[in-house]
């Protein structure tokens, strides 16, 4: 008997976003749900938006922080092994975890806490073929081509980082929250935040 799907709602202050987490992905699927629980998210920042990209959130620090302040370097004591699956992939709506790059993380490991929802514009099939020559991405699966050319996404993510859920409703939340403007560190010049995050069926 398949066990139910888990979904997450954002109620973020540009709107609702409905995130389904992947049971394929345990550990970061568990630790996102505990977290929602704790409501650790609650009124965090959605720190580092860059539109036709993604938009990143999950710092704690970023909560209530003035303006002007650097983000991006708060979450818990932990990190998460990476749970890389190639049928997990960046098209657009994808949440993925965050983490620190190959030279301090060479694993891959996920930062406890951030995150991201990719944005990303659609790719051509000339595009997707210059990814595979010039060797920054595997072959392309047909499942793959048909997402990254209709929906769009950031296929050079790849491999890289943890894919565990995909947006299911509010995909025109995320392309609000992408095109609002931001300072030269990427932050919102007006805050734009998680007012509340809740399990849901």
């Amino acid at each position: 008997m398949a066990t139910a799907q888990t979904y997450v709602l954002l109620q973020t202050s540009m709107g609702d976003i409905k995130i389904r987490l992947y049971d394929e992905t345990p550990l970061h699927r568990d630790n996102f749900i505990r977290l929602v629980k704790e409501n650790y998210f609650d009124n965090i920042l959605f720190h580092r938006v860059i539109a036709g990209f993604m938009i990143q959130t999950g710092d704690p620090d970023s909560r209530n922080a003035p303006a002007g302040q650097s983000l991006g370097m708060g979450g818990p004591a932990y990190k998460l092994p990476a749970e890389i699956l190639p049928q997990f992939f960046h098209k657009k709506g994808a949440l993925a975890a965050a983490r620190q790059s190959d030279a301090v993380n060479p694993k891959k490991e996920s930062s406890g806490s951030q995150f991201y929802i990719v944005e990303g514009a659609p790719l051509s099939p000339s595009q997707l073929d210059a990814l595979e020559k010039q060797g920054r991405h595997t072959a392309f699966t047909p499942e793959q081509r048909e997402a990254y050319t209709t929906l769009g996404g950031t296929p050079h993510l790849d491999g890289a980082y943890t894919v565990f859920g995909e947006v299911v409703e509010g995909l025109d939340v995320v392309d609000q929250i992408a095109a609002v403007q931001t300072d030269n560190r990427n932050r919102p010049l007006s805050d734009v935040k998680i007012i509340h995050a809740s399990i849901i069926q």
